[in-house]
Parts: structure tokens; sequence; C-alpha cells
């Protein structure tokens, strides 16, 4: 019988990636568990929705029964928790969301997840031994690096500085303590930040290349020397997977792309792909670096993110494929051959207008 994969989450930018590529690279089924929030969209997952080892529930992780009922139907061999709020902005305007997503529901999944799981042991079923819960975090969890520290590592103390990323440690000191007092069988990887097709316009990369080509200003916060370490969505997605497979049970992997860059750069190099990608540019505008304004600093703006992420390449033989001028050209001829999906998000409640304002 073919194994079954839980992804919450699975309509979003990472998740839906994740779905994808278990389909298409192995025989597992996917049950993909989605609230459908405002990021996340069906549209993403259009190229497998009529796949017959995919199935979808749209439900909320902090729904104690639609969780209970979703291990009692298809019975995972792993779960693969993704769902979450994720966009510091929002965070700061409305952290009520942050709090009973990233915390609640990681919490009521943790539970349904033990209580399956209990019967499989209690059953004595083969599925026990094997059965894996990987939580997926982020390096925003750290704080940020200042002074003469290096990079983030597994063992960097948490510093978060947002309603998100101290929603987000709160998560990843629940799975780990479920791991340690229940013996839940549990993986936790902190990733740094994503980019690729299919990611919500709110994010930088997605926000700049949709707003240039508009004719839009693009805020960049401060004097745009935040540093990044950027992570390809289908890298992270091949790192995950083997986490999955390969990872030992208890244990933190750290997933970076090995690519530092500031905001204010990133913003250029996409300003420049542009122009020679998209010369035909709108009225008013003569180049797309024109566009650029620097805007007041959001609260709390960690300065610099890093991974050292020797641990997964050491252990599992992961290494990012992407470079970044490779994935940011990749990405921008995404979002160019794609106005159909961006277009749809654009049509709600999302209008690329700065969040996180309300301090």
């Amino acid at each position: 019988m073919a194994h079954t994969l839980l992804v919450t989450g699975g309509a979003g930018f990472i998740g839906s990636a994740v779905v994808r590529e278990m389909l298409s690279a192995s025989a597992w089924r996917v049950v993909n568990v989605d609230k459908l929030t405002y990021s996340g969209n069906p549209a993403s997952l259009a190229d497998v929705a009529d796949n017959p080892r995919y199935n979808f529930i749209q439900a909320d992780i902090a729904d104690a029964a639609a969780m209970r009922a979703a291990f009692e139907i298809f019975e995972p061999d792993a779960v693969m928790h993704l769902a979450a709020e994720s966009h510091v902005d929002r965070s700061i305007d409305s952290p009520a969301a942050f709090l009973e997503t990233n915390v609640h529901g990681t919490f009521v999944l943790l539970e349904e997840a033990r209580r399956y799981w209990k019967t499989l042991t209690a059953s004595d079923s083969p599925k026990a031994r094997d059965f894996r819960f990987h939580h997926i975090s982020t390096d925003e969890v750290f704080g940020d690096l200042s002074g003469g520290e290096s990079f983030f590592t597994e063992k960097t103390p948490y510093a978060p500085s947002s309603p998100y990323s101290a929603s987000k440690a709160a998560s990843d000191h629940l799975v780990r303590a479920w791991q340690r007092t229940y013996g839940l069988p549990t993986l936790v990887t902190n990733c740094s930040n994503n980019y690729g097709p299919r990611q919500f316009p709110e994010k930088l990369i997605p926000l700049t290349i949709l707003n240039a080509l508009a004719g839009r200003e693009l805020p960049v916060y401060g004097d745009g020397g935040q540093i990044r370490d950027w992570l390809h969505v289908e890298d992270h997605v091949r790192a995950l997977l083997l986490v999955l497979a390969r990872g030992r049970v208890g244990e933190t992997y750290a997933v970076g792309g090995h690519c530092e860059k500031k905001n204010i750069d990133v913003v250029r190099a996409i300003c420049e792909l542009l122009e020679e990608m998209a010369p035909q540019k709108p009225t008013g505008v003569s180049r797309y670096a024109d566009l650029i304004r620097f805007v007041r600093d959001r609260p709390g703006h960690d300065s610099r993110y890093a991974i050292d992420a020797s641990k997964i390449a050491t252990e599992l033989g992961w290494r990012p494929r992407e470079s970044f001028a490779t994935g940011l050209r990749k990405t921008v001829r995404w979002y160019l051959d794609n106005e159909t999906w961006w277009r749809a998000v654009l049509d709600g409640s999302y209008r690329c207008e700065r969040l996180g304002t309300r301090v």
C-alpha cells in the first residue's frame, strides 16, 4: 500500500511546492489540509488537482475534530506541518491571528498526531516505528545577527523580534516538548528567506516585480541595508523531503541558501532583470530603478539573517542547486509568464499596499 503524507498549508507558497514535488517524485499519496486564508491559493495546485493520489481538505489546523478525522480517515505515515501565518508586517498589525494559527494550531495538530501515533503503537502497527511529524520553521526565531556573530546554527539561542517570529518560536518549543515528554517522533527545520514562483506578493521579491510592472513605487525599508540569506523554494523542498526521509528523530536542521544579499541589492537586481526581460515599461517610467523609494523602517526590523547549513550538508548531503542569479532570473520569468495567476491574487483583498504601520 502506498505511503501517505499529510501536509498542512499545502496551498501556500512552500506547501504547494512540497505537494507538487512529492506527487511527481514519489509514489506517495498526499493529503493537503489548508484553511485557504488569503495566501492559500488552489491555483498553485492546478497541475495536480486531478491526480488520483492527491486529496484536499479545507480545514483549520486549530479545529481538533477536523484534524482527528483527517488522521483517522487517511492514516498518514508522516506529517509535514507548514500551515502558518508568516508575514512579519501582518503580525505587527494583527498579532492575534499569528498566535491562534502558529501556536494554538500547532498545539492542536501535535495533540491529534500524538493521539493517532499512540493508536499505532498500541496496535503494534509497523507504521508506528516510521511515523514522523516534521515541523517547518524559520530562521527569524533566532532574532538577528550583529557585531562579530557569523551564522545561525541549530544551537543558536532563540531571540525573536516580531509577533510572527515569536509565534513561530513558541511552536518550535511545543514540537520539541512533545518529542521529549511524549516521545512523538518529531523533526524540525529552520529555513532562511524563500523565493520563487507562486509566492504571495506581499513578500519582497514578488512585490517588487509586480509593483515595477505596474509602474508603482518600489518601497525599501530604511536604507535597504538589511541582509537576508536567500533560498530558492525548490532547493528548500528538496531539503525538506531529505529530512523527512533520513533525518534523525528529535533533531533540528538549519536550511539556508548560502546567499546573503542586502534588500536594496535584491530590488536593484530585479530592476535590472526587468530592463532586459520586460523592456516595454509603464507610461512615464524611463528606468525601473527610478521607482525605488526609501520608506520608514518597520518596527523591530532585524538587520541580518544568515544560516550555517553544514549539518544538513554533512548528514544528508544537501546543498542548494540554484545560485541567486539563476533563481531570481527564473522567478522573474515565471511572474512575467503567469499573469493570470497573480492577477487573480490581486483581484482579492490584497492590493500591494504597505502593512505593518499600526504602531
